[in-house]
Formats: C-alpha cells, structure tokens, sequence
C-alpha cells in the first residue's frame, strides 16, 4: 500500500481584499482578493489555493529620471500623467492593480506637499476602476506627513497603503484603521523582524487580515535565493500555525530588476548577452517565476512583456488542478 505523502497544514494563509465596489462603499468595479492558500504555491493535489496571485503596474506622480528607454518606448507618451499612465496599465497591458509611488514627494527630489499628493491619488482613483496601492516615497518623516492625506481622499476604497516599518508604523496603522485600508509591512529580508512589525501593527488593533508582507525584493542573480529561503521559512511558518506570518507576501520586482547591469547593459557593451529588449523583460519575468514558486501573491511590475509572460504563467500554474 503506498502511504499518503500529502502534507497536512494547521493553518492556511489569510486572505485579504483590495479595493471596494459602489455596494461595498467604494466605487471600484471589482475587488482583489489575495490568500487563503492552504499549502504551499501550486501544489493543488495538496490544498486549496482560492486565489491566484495577481500583478500590479507600477506608476508615478512625477516623469521618471531614471527608468530605461526600453521602458520609456511603452509609457513616454503618458509617464507626464499618472491618470493616463495608470488607464494605459489598466487598459492596455492588462494590471490586475495600479501600484502609485509618491516619489515626487522625496523632499531630496520635487519635494511634493500633502495637497498635491493626495490630488494625485484622488485623479488616479476617478481615472481607473481597479484596486490601487498607494506608495509614500520612502522618507519617514515626508511619508507621514503626506499619507494622512492620501489616505483621506481615498477612504472607504480599501487601497494597499505602503509601507510600516519596525520604526515606523504608528502613524499608518491608525490611518488604516480610521480609512478602512490595507498595509504593506515591510521588512529587510528578515523573518523576525517581518514578525515584529505584523506584531507591532496588531498590537494596535489593526487586524491580521489588513496586513500583506513585503520582505524586500532582490532581482534574479542579486540575493534573490536568500528571499526566496526567508518568504518559505515565512509561508511554511503560517500554514504551520504562526498566525504573524500567515498573511499574503508583496514582492516588488520592476523597481530592483531594472537596476542591474543584466537589464541595463547594451549588446554593444556585452554583445555574448545577446539582445537587451529581450534580455530586459526576460530577466524581470524570471525573477517573478521565482517569487511566485516561493509564495508572492502580489507582484509589482513594469515591463508590459514581462507582466504578460508572468500572467501566462501564473494561469498555466493555476490550471492544473
């Protein structure tokens, strides 16, 4: 007789929605729902994975200094307005979210105000009906005095608000109690500090299924395996029952792919690497195969033909069941 070599877990992933329809008190057209897998990734015979994980586009308030041309040949035309930047995501390349950066706000750059922020977001959330994640520009002290805002504008549309911090969390967890959002928890690539803070939010009376992982994101070839290792000991500790790391992970792809020499370097400068328009979103949809099979359930992307070729692949990975 051959024995039954199913793992049984204790516990199975929260799951958590984003965005909420008219009937629900907000005006999207539909929700995304993310979680609830009770195994790990793609091992159907195994448990049930309710939700596929899904893909967000990243967008930003202001034109990008820094993004390739290669990026620049699918969004130039629109990169001067995050409204029809965000509409062409949505529309033409098929995001499942829009994932905003608030990066004009970095007081080291345009140094952007509340006001302009929160305008910013209320224009993005009128011009497109899919759930949107509001992403402050990194600086503590900016972020916490621009969210308040954005958060208001957007309140009762249950957006993914990013990011708290072990040092920094106090502010947009009351934000997201008091405006009905969700939150990024973000931690460097440590699995007890990625604890903590789910801790630290929940202390404060945010509940566990608001909450999403994001344990930072190295590109393929740049600490990828050492994320992919922390992300399973996380997933492996929720389903076995820690209820501080059974909620939905974050990876944030596009950002560190499309700073690495293997996506930026011509063929003329490395010619053996062949092609850089194919090598570019070849190495950032690489990079979100292996997120996926290590327990991602949000990727936030920007190569249109990497969120394709990923889409493909996370359909082909949830049709056989």
């Amino acid at each position: 007789m051959i024995p039954d070599v199913k793992q049984k877990w204790a516990n199975s992933i929260n799951v958590v929605t984003i965005g909420a329809t008219k009937e629900e008190g907000g005006t999207r057209s539909k929700t995304v729902s993310i979680g609830g897998a009770a195994t790990l990734p793609f091992l159907h015979f195994e448990g049930k994975i309710p939700h596929r994980p899904v893909v967000a586009m990243e967008i930003l308030d202001i034109v990008p200094e820094d993004w390739h041309p290669l990026l620049g040949s699918y969004f130039s035309d629109v990169w001067n307005d995050p409204v029809l930047w965000a509409k062409k995501c949505a529309g033409e390349y098929g995001a499942d979210l829009i994932c905003l950066r608030l990066v004009g706000c970095d007081p080291d750059g345009k140094n952007k105000g509340a006001e302009e922020a929160a305008e910013t977001v209320k224009s993005v959330l009128q011009g497109i009906s899919i759930p949107l994640i509001i992403w402050g520009c990194g600086n503590n002290d900016k972020d916490n005095d621009i969210l308040p805002a954005c958060s208001e504008v957007s309140a009762g549309e249950k957006c993914l608000l990013g990011s708290i911090t072990e040092d920094n969390y106090k502010t947009l967890v009351a934000l997201c109690k008091a405006d009905g959002h969700k939150v990024i928890a973000e931690s460097p690539v440590d699995i007890n500090i990625a604890k903590q803070v789910n801790v630290l939010a929940t202390d404060l009376g945010l509940a566990a299924e608001d909450i999403i992982i994001y344990p930072n994101s190295g590109a393929l070839g740049y600490g990828l395996e050492y994320v992919y290792s922390i992300m399973e000991r996380g997933r492996i500790a929720g389903l076995g029952g820690d209820t501080m790391w059974a909620m939905p992970i974050l990876c944030d792809i596009g950002k560190e792919v499309w700073k690495v020499k293997e996506t930026l370097a011509s063929e003329k400068e490395i010619p053996q690497w062949g092609e850089q328009k194919e090598r570019g979103p070849l190495w950032e949809a690489s990079t979100a195969y292996v997120y996926l099979l290590a327990g991602a359930d949000i990727l936030v992307m920007r190569h249109p033909q990497a969120v394709t070729e990923t889409k493909e692949y996370i359909n082909k990975m949830m049709s056989s069941e």
